[in-house]
């Protein structure tokens, strides 16, 4: 009764809330497998801000909020700058377009005052990861994983397949 229940409640969730939806209410580990794959789903890395004014933002975090924050760091093959803000159990990542053809000025140019551009999560092999997720039908937003920020692998999902949020994951 229960399951025929869970079925019918969830039947009109995508595919990525359906799993957090699971996720959130069972009792089991954190750091746990996802049903019938090879690969487990860790911990949230960062939440991406993109930002119009680095400078700006940087001294928010740093001399208004008293956190710990990078240097500005260049990253011409994702088109950004990013600065990294040092959180007890997570980081936020400020993203500053480089480049006329980075997607974060594209951002911008729809949300004048920056806001939120992605969550990160790691996972423990990126490309089982991505091969599994490619076979349930959720989009990629490139062919194959790229280093990103940190020097490791990482794959952004489609935001239409998560429920409108771009989700990067990035082997841990």
């Amino acid at each position: 009764m229960a399951s025929a229940l869970l079925k019918v409640a969830v039947a009109g969730v995508s595919r990525c809330s359906l799993a957090a939806l699971l996720r959130a209410h069972s009792t089991a580990p954190l750091h746990q497998s996802v049903p019938g794959s090879l690969w487990k789903l860790g911990k949230l890395n960062h939440i991406a801000i993109a930002v119009p004014d680095m400078e700006k933002a940087t001294a928010l975090y740093r001399d208004v909020l008293g956190a710990k924050v990078s240097d500005k760091v260049p990253l011409p093959e994702h088109g950004v700058y990013t600065v990294f803000v040092e959180l007890g159990n997570t980081k936020l990542e400020l993203l500053h377009p480089l480049g006329e053809k980075s997607p974060i000025a594209g951002f911008l140019q729809k949300n004048k005052s920056g806001g939120m551009h992605h969550i990160c999560i790691e996972v423990d092999d990126i490309n089982t990861a991505v091969a599994d997720l490619k076979a349930k039908n959720i989009r990629t937003l490139s062919a194959e994983p790229r280093l990103g920020a940190h020097g490791k692998p990482v794959m952004f999902l489609h935001p239409k397949d998560c429920d409108g949020v771009l989700v990067e994951l990035e082997e841990a």
